[in-house]
């Protein structure tokens, strides 16, 4: 290689038209630190130099004892942004697909209760819902909604936008929602519905909105995959 800029940033800009031009893959390892250093007549202290810059301009990222990664494009959740997850992803041209894993009308318990605002013995629909993107799912989502508030909701309705239904359906105007961003270790049954081969923590949200009148009509937990998610926070000075 000939060039006036160190030899290492010309391997790493090597590399970056490799991820530009798909070559290696989002998601999949680059070659071994060996292999690099064959292909591009250079030793592994100059091979590791590349890979780090592109570790830092996060177009690679490492996995202690695995290897070497080509960083996914994440999807960006802006807390401050009122939008739906269908609506979200329909902003970025992503095919949706809402897999409702339960639809049931349970008697909630004093926290949930609490947080809707329900009289004791109301009750409330319970709805899991699998997020999917692009062939994969994203989001595991648990929504509680008030059965007199919403008394026609279905579980085709739930298969689509929940957001849309309120608002076009009910005709009911959405004011906020508040959420609450925590990271967790997620269950047995989170990992296996995320599609999550390793223990790695996640991202869980717990979200109530409410209409204009105050009426608090929604209260969900949602958890997110960390490694394909970014979260956008604006934050202004008075």
């Amino acid at each position: 290689m000939r060039g006036t800029s160190p030899l290492y940033k010309q391997i790493a800009a090597r590399m970056k038209e490799e991820i530009t031009k798909g070559i290696w893959k989002q998601g999949n390892a680059i070659p071994t630190e060996a292999k690099l250093s064959e292909r591009f007549s250079a030793s592994r202290v100059t091979i590791r130099q590349a890979i780090k810059q592109l570790v830092q301009e996060e177009l690679l990222y490492k996995v202690q004892g695995s290897g070497t990664y080509v960083t996914e494009n994440k999807f960006e959740h802006n807390i401050y942004a009122l939008q739906g997850f269908t609506e979200e992803m329909e902003a970025l041209n992503k095919t949706t697909c809402n897999k409702v894993l339960q639809f049931s009308v349970i008697e909630p318990d004093n926290r949930i209760r609490q947080i809707l605002g329900l009289e004791e013995g109301e009750q409330v629909y319970y709805i899991r819902r699998q997020r999917w993107v692009d062939d994969k799912p994203l989001v595991v989502e648990d929504t509680y909604m008030p059965l007199s508030l919403f008394p026609d909701l279905s579980y085709e309705t739930m298969k689509g936008s929940k957001y849309a239904y309120v608002e076009q359906v009910k005709k009911l105007r959405i004011k906020e929602s508040f959420q609450e961003v925590i990271p967790i270790l997620p269950d047995q049954s989170i990992r296996e519905l995320l599609l999550m081969k390793e223990d790695i923590p996640i991202i869980k949200v717990h979200l109530f909105s409410r209409l204009y009148d105050e009426t608090v009509f929604e209260y969900t937990e949602i958890y997110f995959k960390s490694d394909e998610y970014k979260f956008t926070i604006m934050a202004g000075r008075s």
